[in-house]
This record gives structure tokens, C-alpha cells and sequence, in this order.
């Protein structure tokens, strides 16, 4: 087993020159040799998380509390929806035992209230006519028999995608190593109670579920079972596969998620239109060197039409020295001059960069970098989100209608 802390110092650990190849080829652990043959140097390279690969346990733990990762991942994914008191991560500290804890109570308390039942489509031949007849499957299949009769019909059923997940997220869970002894237990009373549920199929993608108002007491276990089946495989340079078996988080994307959604949010009641991940601009005339700023603000400008308003980029990263962040400048200089602003924005989380406004010599453009504090509860961290979204919106340029109805360009 390898222990690594986010951020934190390589651990020398003994390694063979296979299980350092599988290593470096997943990019899960940075690798590099260590003072003798046989003796590696592993460090973290952006994830967190655990997982078994190619034979080799490995846990990375986050810099920030594991409960403050789980409120980045779900609002990220429901904003403004289910609060992180309801994900209890109990005082695990690392990422997937902690998981698995709070997945077990969610999902045990989810079913307490008995099964989730619904209506699923069923097609399959019966010697008796239920639902309806699917005539060109008959004659197909059939040529012409009368029995057995190709059907289609809704059946009410324990057999619907949000059990099938939580089954899946259940079975999954039980394989991986590192779990508490009671946290199995309330694993395999769940899947217990999900008696009559398809059993998953190795290889196949995770069922789909619509968030409604008949499922919302399963809202939380369901997004926490989504996580756990995340997996991966990788190809090394000889073709072969390696699985990894576990859950790996990449917190660079979990920010930038959070960041791109929180702020959208919080933009809302000042006008304009946020657009996450605006792929539409270049860099160059030619437009072969495309630009992909985080979030782009649109408003009407002075001529009625759209026009950007402003921009921002997340990171989340580990300086590499005194000069770690002047390729970000750079970056956001480039959004800046091609979107015709003067004021760009980089938001960093706390202790990466500090609060500071660089203005870019000869070109007047004003790039102001903020830190966000993400080992703040989840209510103080989004009151930092919206004072931010204050600043931003106080800054927009003069003339812009914000106020006005602004619909997505075509291009």
C-alpha cells in the first residue's frame, strides 16, 4: 500500500519496474527513481482518492476536509439543490472509505421508507396478449404463428434504474479494500433489500435515473452511488489493459466545476448570460489555436448586441515556485485580448495565489486574481462565491445593458 497526501512530499516506496510502468502510465501517482535499483519515488499528481492498480494499492488523501470534496462534487452537479449536511462522511479521512461510509447511510436510510417501485417498459414474448402487440416483431419472429405473442408493456416494478444503481454502487463497493467492518454490514443489508433488482453486468454503463419528485428521498444516495462506480481503464504502450478498481478524483476538474457553476448561479440576479467553457473563440485569424476560458459573461452591449462582459478562469494547482502562476496571466491575457476586455479574472483556491491585481504594461488590461477559502463550510463558501460574483458584476464595462435579454450566438 501507498499512502500520499495531496500536495505533500514523494513517499519512497519499493516498487518492480512492471508495477512502476503500470503506474506511470495511468497518471494516477507521479513516478520517478529513487536512490538505488528497485527503490521508486511516488507522489500525488492531482487526484484523490483510492484504488487498486495493477496490483498496487493506492490512497491519496485531500488537502481539504473529505466532507468539503463531497459538497464540491454535488454542487456541481445539482446547484443550489441537496445541502451537504444530508453526506455524512463520519471521521474517515480518506476519500473512499469515507464514500463508502456515507453511501451506506444514505442508502440505508433511502430505503427505510421500503423499495423504490415504478413503472419500466418491458418487451418479451408471452403466450398471452399484455400491453400491446408488436406487429412486425410477430411477423418476424413468428412468420405467422399465433403463440407466443410479441408484447410490449409497463410493468410496476422493484427492477427500475435508481435501485439497479444503488445495487450496483453496493456490490461494487464490497470488492474494494480499506473498508470499515460496520460499513459492510449496512452494504450488505442493502443489498438485502434490493431483492428482485437486476444484478449489474460487468462493462456496462451505470442506468440512467431522472431526478423527480417520487425519487427525492434517493436523491443523495443516488448521486453518492453515481461517484462510486466511476472507473477506469487504461492501455499501456503494449497494447495491454489495466483496470483501476477504486475511486480516483481529479480535484483540479472538481474546482473548476465548482467554480464554473457556483458563479453562474450567483451571476444570475445581476443580468447577462454565463457561458461555462466557451469553445467558440481563437486565439489567431486562422482559428486553428482555440481558446477555452472557464466562464465568459455576455450582456447587450451599447449596439444592442451580444457581446462578452466578462471572464474568468479556476485553479486549482501546486506552485512550482515563485513564477508558478505567470503562465496563467499569460493565459488570461490572451482571453482578454481577444474578447475585447480589459479586466480578466483567475480564482485560486485559498493558498495557491493571494488576492492581487496585476496591470499588463502597455495594454492597460487589468487581471485580478482571487482565493477562495474551500475549507470553509459549504454556507460560508458560497456567500465568498457570491461576493465574488459582486466584484465581477460591479466591474462590468460601461454601457453594457445587463439587464436586457441576451440569447445564445449562433456560430
Amino acid at each position: 500500500m501507498i499512502k500520499l497526501v495531496e500536495g505533500g512530499p514523494p513517499v519512497e516506496c519499493e516498487l518492480t519496474a512492471e508495477q512502476a510502468a503500470v503506474l506511470t502510465a495511468t497518471k494516477a501517482v507521479r513516478v520517478s527513481p529513487g536512490p538505488r535499483a528497485g527503490l521508486w519515488r511516488v507522489r500525488d499528481n492531482g487526484y484523490v482518492g483510492a484504488a487498486v492498480i495493477g496490483g498496487v494499492e493506492v490512497r491519496i488523501a485531500p488537502k481539504i476536509p473529505v466532507d468539503r470534496v463531497f459538497f464540491l462534487l454535488g454542487y456541481a452537479r445539482r446547484p443550489g439543490g441537496r445541502r451537504q449536511e444530508e453526506v455524512d462522511a463520519g471521521e474517515h479521512p480518506d476519500l473512499l472509505p469515507a464514500l463508502a461510509h456515507a453511501y451506506a447511510r444514505a442508502a440505508d436510510r433511502a430505503l427505510r421508507q421500503g423499495v423504490l417501485q415504478g413503472y419500466r417498459e418491458v418487451e418479451e414474448a408471452l403466450p398471452v396478449v399484455r400491453g400491446r402487440i408488436r406487429e412486425a416483431d410477430q411477423l418476424r419472429r413468428r412468420y405467422g404463428l399465433p403463440l407466443p405473442v410479441e408484447v410490449r408493456y409497463d410493468d410496476y416494478t422493484v427492477d427500475i434504474a435508481e435501485n439497479r444503481l444503488l445495487l450496483a454502487a453496493s456490490v461494487r463497493l464490497l470488492r474494494l479494500p480499506g473498508l470499515a467492518v460496520p460499513t459492510r454490514r449496512t452494504l450488505r443489508h442493502v443489498i438485502a433489500r434490493l431483492a428482485g433488482v437486476t444484478p449489474p453486468t460487468p462493462g456496462r454503463p451505470a442506468p440512467v435515473w431522472r431526478p423527480s419528485r417520487l425519487n427525492t428521498r434517493y436523491h443523495t444516495a443516488l448521486g453518492l452511488a453515481e461517484l462510486v462506480l466511476r472507473g477506469a481503464s487504461y492501455e499501456l504502450d503494449d497494447g495491454t489493459a489495466v483496470r483501476v478498481d477504486g475511486l480516483l478524483v481529479e480535484m483540479w476538474r472538481v474546482f473548476e466545476d465548482f467554480v464554473t457553476v457556483a458563479l453562474t448561479e450567483a451571476l444570475r440576479p445581476y443580468g447577462g448570460r454565463c457561458d461555462p467553457q466557451d469553445r467558440r473563440h481563437h486565439l489567431d485569424h486562422g482559428e486553428r489555436v482555440r481558446l477555452r476560458p472557464d466562464l465568459v459573461r455576455y450582456a447587450a452591449g451599447p449596439d444592442g448586441r451580444e457581446v462578452p462582459a466578462g471572464v474568468v478562469d479556476a485553479k486549482y494547482k501546486i506552485s512550482t515556485g515563485p513564477d508558478g502562476h505567470n503562465a496563467d496571466l499569460y493565459q488570461m491575457l490572451a482571453y482578454c485580448t481577444v474578447l475585447g476586455l480589459d479586466r480578466g479574472h483567475l480564482v485560486y483556491a485559498e493558498g495557491e495565489a493571494e488576492p492581487y491585481r496585476h496591470v499588463v504594461r502597455g495594454a492597460g488590461i487589468e487581471i485580478v486574481r482571487h482565493a477562495l477559502d474551500l475549507t470553509l463550510p459549504p454556507a460560508g463558501l458560497l456567500s465568498a462565491v457570491e461576493r465574488l460574483a459582486e466584484s465581477i458584476a460591479r466591474e462590468a464595462p460601461a454601457g453594457f445593458d445587463l439587464r436586457a435579454e441576451v440569447s445564445p450566438r449562433r456560430t
